[in-house]
């Protein structure tokens, strides 16, 4: 199939394949409504603009006519829902009988595959060693966090001698007492509750790189560190089986933010999937990455420049991680320090934050 670039991509789907009571996936807001948002959740408002630009990107028309079929619900909540897969392979069944493109999407930390080949597959986790031909890398979307909490005006650092590097979070450290092991099921717990699934749940031992890099940094001389490291997940709002705090999680938000915009560089490491939302929060605040890289596939890797935005640190030269940072830090002039958080900012902008990731999805279908 060939999508030209000035067209709006013909989107066909059907409420009927959605489990009762089940959300509809992003993608198909602009036409259907948003899912309910809890209005003290910081990320609530998120896909607002995408609501709004959604018409000019898609149309929503009869699968004859269609491009593409996306089937409405979010795999994450399929898996292992017999009657969910059931309807999922009907759906793509139909889809195929037309020879129409069909698109699932999974936004989980569970790295189990998709069992099908020839439909297009978007996921927050997956491993480049263990990708499928048919599977894609998409952002983990939080709210625009300069416009909610920086008036709309992205602020830039002045290039300094020593780099500055940031981190704000929670640390989840490897599990070598049996202490550290009942915190790393706990929070295997908060996932599993989070997704709905126990079904591939990453017990990758580089989900502790978080751990070693901070570890390694503290220790650096040539670096500066801003590290603000909580003893529970989302600053103690959110507890497993207990309501969410909605003040505490804005108070820890921005804090959050806080952190980030006060340093030249930001740690980004996975978390209990192989992808990381530290790394899409960091460029929508126009900083740069310090990404490492644990086997990961990141969105529109074919067209973005990866690591033209990043200090990009392979897994296992992390023992490196300060030189690495100051040795990227020393390429850049005054000037290009300054410029470089300003395209950082319009990556995510052109690209990754609700309304450019969609924009961009013909791509896939060209």
């Amino acid at each position: 199939m060939n999508v030209r670039e000035s067209k709006r991509l013909k989107v066909f789907s059907d409420r009927a394949y959605l489990s009762q009571g089940q959300d509809h996936v992003a993608m198909l807001y602009p036409f259907w409504g948003k899912n309910p948002e809890d209005p003290g959740d910081p990320s609530s408002g998120r896909f607002d603009r995408y609501v709004e630009a959604g018409r000019g990107f898609f149309e929503m028309t009869t699968l004859e006519n269609a491009d593409v079929a996306v089937f409405p619900e979010a795999w994450e909540h399929v898996i292992g829902n017999v009657a969910a897969v059931a309807r999922a392979e009907r759906f793509l069944a139909m889809a195929c009988r037309a020879k129409k493109a069909t698109v699932i999407f999974f936004w989980s930390d569970s790295n189990e595959g998709v069992p099908y080949n020839d439909t297009v597959v978007f996921r927050t986790s997956l491993y480049r060693s263990h990708r499928r031909r048919n599977e894609f890398a998409m952002p983990a979307w939080s709210e625009d966090f300069v416009e909610r909490y920086l008036d709309g005006k992205l602020p830039l650092r002045q290039k300094r001698a020593k780099p500055v590097v940031g981190f704000c979070g929670y640390l989840l450290p490897p599990p070598q007492s049996r202490y550290h092991k009942m915190k790393s099921r706990l929070l295997l717990a908060w996932h599993v509750a989070r997704s709905g699934t126990i079904h591939g749940c990453d017990h990758d031992p580089s989900r502790f790189i978080r751990a070693k890099a901070l570890q390694i940094l503290g220790r650096s001389h040539t670096v500066e560190t801003n590290f603000l490291i909580r003893e529970h997940f989302l600053g103690g709002a959110w507890i497993p089986s207990e309501d969410v705090n909605w003040t505490d999680l804005q108070r820890t938000r921005r804090e959050y933010v806080q952190n980030i915009c006060g340093s030249d560089y930001v740690l980004c490491t996975r978390g209990g999937g192989n992808f990381s939302y530290r790394l899409y929060e960091t460029l929508s605040c126009g900083r740069i990455p310090v990404f490492v890289d644990t086997d990961c596939v990141l969105p529109y890797d074919s067209e973005i420049k990866w690591k033209d935005y990043c200090v990009w640190v392979d897994e296992k030269e992390v023992n490196r991680i300060g030189e690495k940072i100051a040795e990227f830090h020393e390429s850049l002039s005054d000037q290009q320090f300054v410029e470089l958080q300003r395209e950082c900012r319009r990556l995510w902008e052109s690209h990754l934050c609700p309304e450019g990731f969609f924009a961009n999805l013909h791509k896939h279908f060209r």
